[in-house]
């Protein structure tokens, strides 16, 4: 498509000479405009996504996929409606629950709102993202109706440490002629866990299941049956299928999309809303590949002219600055992929460096949620954003190399 005599002029013009070097700093300007919004597009939407997915792992791994409650007050028969869930074809796991919103308060002060579940030690064990996070202390003490396993972040609020006793207080407490008197029972820490998602290592604590049973009173009945199944994005069929198991038992399906529905379509959002910010840095450069290239073209105009009444056609002019246009472009988005997929790849590292180096945390967990910055580099999206960049580049060069390849060799040439 492009000649060697093609190449060799388009080259020589973009090194331009000491005399020509505003239109050489713009089109330097324009490749790191392209390079820069290639590389921030690239490296955000990898952030997006490794933020979308470790919320999504934190939340699937420490919350069933499915809830199966009572239609109305709380689920008798549990086990054997656990049982029957089981039994249903994409279920991985059905662990009864008991749970409940209460106050926690420590032995030297400090209270916090936190979301005691009960749970067998066996079930408990069986969940990954706890058991294998567990930080100080041990799961073989979690039984009995003295146990309790809370988040590193809660320990840190209230100032326990594993071995000391931590109290809860529910606001359904027992009814006397004074009022309601509020439930208060003191629990021997056995363990702190740490999963890296700061929503659930600040507010929620674990219980043996007749611990919970007997704190909530209730006794012989559970809140809910946790559902685990194989393709988390299928969870609506395996609803319908499990409605079919339990039979003419009245109950309420909520499944994980409709429980954190807000959230993930926010997230969703917020992404889709950066793309089209960042694209616009892009965009921008693009326009300098405009204003460089037209700079050219006028300063270039005798040359042109030359080279018209030598023979070449208007093809090979606008071939040459096409050339030069997308050498720009290709070279500005290469360098930008580079960049953007090396800091995607090492952010975490970059981080930390740079949170040592300032002396202030870039990352609060308390407003991101996780305790670490993740990057998930999608090879879909990157190669969307470089035919994105790559395609702006070439669209950016039409109109200039279009005037070079219109200018008339008598005109520029008329008072030379």
């Amino acid at each position: 498509m492009f000649g060697p005599f093609e190449r060799m002029v388009a080259f020589r013009y973009l090194r331009a000479r000491k005399a020509e070097g505003f239109v050489s700093v713009i089109a330097a300007f324009s490749l790191a405009g392209i390079a820069l919004g290639v590389a921030t597009l690239i490296i955000v939407m990898s952030v997006m996504n490794g933020f979308r997915q470790e919320l999504l792992g934190k939340i699937l791994g420490l919350n069933g996929h499915l809830g199966v409650y009572a239609a109305a007050g709380p689920l008798t028969e549990f086990d054997a409606a656990a049982e029957r869930i089981r039994r249903v074809p994409g279920v991985v796991q059905a662990i009864p629950i008991v749970e409940g919103q209460v106050l926690a308060t420590g032995e030297r002060g400090g209270a916090s709102g936190v979301l005691a579940r009960g749970i067998r030690p066996e079930d408990l064990r069986a969940r990954a993202i706890l058991a294998g996070n567990i930080v100080a202390g041990s799961l073989d003490r979690f039984q009995g109706n003295d146990a309790i396993l809370i988040g590193t972040r809660l320990a840190t609020r209230l100032n326990l440490r594993v071995g000391e006793r931590i109290s809860l207080v529910s606001p359904q407490g027992q009814v006397t002629a004074f009022g309601t008197v509020p439930r208060v029972v003191a629990y021997t820490i056995v363990g702190l866990f740490e999963v890296g998602m700061y929503e659930y290592d600040s507010s929620h604590v674990f219980l043996p299941f007749e611990a919970a049973q007997a704190y909530f009173r209730q006794e012989g009945a559970a809140t809910q049956v946790e559902v685990f199944v194989a393709d988390p994005t299928r969870v609506r069929g395996v609803a319908l299928a499990i409605r079919d198991a339990l039979g003419s038992r009245p109950v309420r399906i909520l499944d994980w999309q409709q429980a954190n529905s807000s959230f993930f379509q926010a997230v969703q959002v917020e992404r889709n809303v950066m793309f089209l910010i960042l694209t616009l840095i892009i965009l921008v450069a693009a326009f300098n590949i405009i204003s460089s290239l037209v700079m050219l073209v006028k300063d270039k105009g005798r040359d042109i002219a030359i080279l018209r009444t030598m023979g070449a056609t208007r093809g090979a002019v606008m071939r040459i600055f096409l050339m030069c246009g997308a050498s720009i472009g290709v070279l500005g988005t290469a360098a930008g992929v580079v960049l953007g997929l090396a800091f995607s790849l090492n952010i975490e590292t970059i981080r930390q460096w740079l949170q040592g180096l300032t002396g202030q945390e870039l990352f609060q967990a308390e407003i991101y949620f996780l305790s670490r910055l993740p990057a998930v580099v999608d090879p879909n999206e990157v190669l969307q954003v470089t035919l994105m960049a790559l395609g702006l580049s070439l669209a950016a060069t039409l109109y200039p190399a279009f005037r070079a390849a219109r200018l008339d060799p008598v005109e520029a040439l008329r008072y030379e």
